[in-house]
C-alpha cells in the first residue's frame, strides 16, 4: 500500500472509530445515566484485556510487568487520566452530542498555559493568538441568546465537567513527557498502565458510589419500579470496549503514518460529522450560534496547527522521541496519544 493509502486508511480508520465511540457512549449514557463510573470501568477494563491478549501474538504491542515502583512513578498521570475520562462522561451524559466539542473547547488554551508554566517558557505571539481564537469561540458557544429553544441550552453541570474534562487534558499533556521515560518511550505500555491504573480507581469509585449495587438490583430484577434498557448498556460496553482499544491502536498508527496537521484536519472534519450526526441521530439543536462557535474554535485550532508546524522541528516515531523544544509539548504528545485524549480524551471523544 502506497503512503498517501496509508493515511487515507489511518485516517479513515480514527474518525470511525472515534464517531462510534461518542455516539455508541452517548446512547449507554441516555439509558443509564446512573451507571456512569461503572460504565466507565468496563471500558478501560476491556482495553487492558484486549491489550495483553494483543501482545502475545505481535510485537508491535508491549506490555510490561506488573511493578510497584513504576506505578508509583505513573501515579500522577493515571490520576489525571481517570479524572478525565470520568469529567468526559458526564460532561457528555449531560449535554447533547452536538455541543460536546465546543463544551470542551478550552482543551488548546489551558494545554498552552500549562506548557508555559511547565516549562518556564512563553509561547510565541502567533500562537497565543490562536488560543485566543479558540477561547473566543469557546464564549461564544456559551453564551446563550435568550430566544433559543429551552432544550438546546446545556446545564451547568455540563458546562462544569467539560471545563474540568479540558483542563484534566490539559494537564496530561504535561505528565505525559514525565512520564514517558518510566516505560521506555513505549505508547502502548503507557496505554495499559493507564487504563489498568483506571481500571482499579473506577472500580473503587464505582463501588464508593452505590453503582455496583444498583446494577445488581436493575440486573436481578429485584425493584420492580426500576425499568432499564440492558440491552443497550450490555451491547454498548462490548462495542465500546473493542472500540476504545482500537482508538489505542489508532493513535499508534497516526503516529507512525500521519503528520500532527493531518491529524487535526481529521479530527476538524471528525467535529463537524459528530454535529451532523448528533442532529441525525439524537435531534440535537444546532443554532447559528453554536455553529459559528464551533467554526471559530475550529479555525483557532487548525491556525494552532498551522504555526507549530512551521516552528516545530520534525517528531521522530520510531524512537519516541524529538528534538523540538519542550514548549513544543502540545502538538508532540496530540497525535501519539489519541487513545488517551479522548478519549481521553480521549477514549470519548
Amino acid at each position: 500500500m502506497d503512503k498517501s493509502s496509508q493515511v487515507v486508511a489511518v485516517v479513515g480508520f480514527y474518525m470511525l472509530a472515534a464517531l462510534v465511540m461518542v455516539f455508541v457512549n452517548k446512547m449507554v449514557l441516555n439509558a443509564t445515566p446512573n451507571l456512569t463510573v461503572l460504565f466507565m470501568f468496563f471500558q478501560s477494563f476491556a482495553t487492558v484485556v484486549l491489550l495483553t491478549i494483543t501482545s502475545r501474538f505481535t510485537a508491535w504491542v508491549e506490555i510490561s510487568a506488573i511493578e510497584y515502583t513504576v506505578a508509583r512513578k505513573l501515579a500522577p498521570l493515571i490520576l489525571v487520566d481517570t479524572a478525565g475520562f470520568i469529567f468526559n462522561a458526564f460532561c457528555l451524559r449531560d449535554i447533547e452530542a452536538a455541543f460536546y466539542q465546543i463544551a470542551r473547547g478550552l482543551v488548546l488554551p489551558l494545554t498552552i498555559l500549562l506548557v508555559a508554566i511547565s516549562t518556564s517558557s512563553r509561547p510565541s505571539w502567533s500562537v497565543i493568538g490562536c488560543a485566543a481564537i479558540v477561547t473566543s469561540g469557546f464564549f461564544i458557544g456559551v453564551s446563550f441568546a435568550g430566544d433559543i429553544p429551552a432544550r438546546a441550552v446545556p446545564k451547568p453541570s455540563g458546562l462544569f465537567y467539560g471545563l474540568l474534562s479540558s483542563f484534566s487534558i490539559a494537564l496530561h499533556a504535561v505528565l505525559v513527557k514525565f512520564s514517558l521515560p518510566h516505560v521506555n518511550g513505549s505508547s502502548t505500555i503507557l496505554s495499559f498502565w493507564s487504563n489498568l491504573g483506571s481500571a482499579v480507581l473506577l472500580a473503587c469509585l464505582a463501588l464508593f458510589k452505590g453503582e455496583v449495587h444498583e446494577f445488581l438490583i436493575m440486573v436481578s430484577g429485584r425493584d420492580a419500579g426500576v425499568q432499564w434498557d440492558w440491552g443497550t448498556f450490555v451491547y454498548g460496553n462490548i462495542i465500546t470496549g473493542i472500540f476504545g482499544f482500537l482508538i489505542s491502536i489508532a493513535g499508534i498508527l497516526s503516529v507512525k503514518v500521519t503528520s500532527p496537521v493531518t491529524h487535526m484536519f481529521s479530527s476538524a472534519a471528525r467535529s463537524v460529522l459528530q454535529i451532523v450526526l448528533g442532529v441525525k441521530i439524537f435531534g440535537d439543536i444546532v443554532t447559528t450560534q453554536r455553529a459559528a462557535s464551533a467554526f471559530v474554535i475550529l479555525t483557532g485550532t487548525l491556525l494552532y496547527t498551522y504555526v507549530k508546524s512551521r516552528e516545530s522541528t520534525p517528531f521522530d516515531a520510531s524512537a519516541g522521541t524529538n528534538s523540538a523544544s519542550p514548549k513544543d509539548l502540545e502538538s508532540q504528545t496530540r497525535n501519539m496519544f489519541i487513545a488517551q485524549e479522548e478519549e481521553v480524551n480521549e477514549k470519548i471523544s
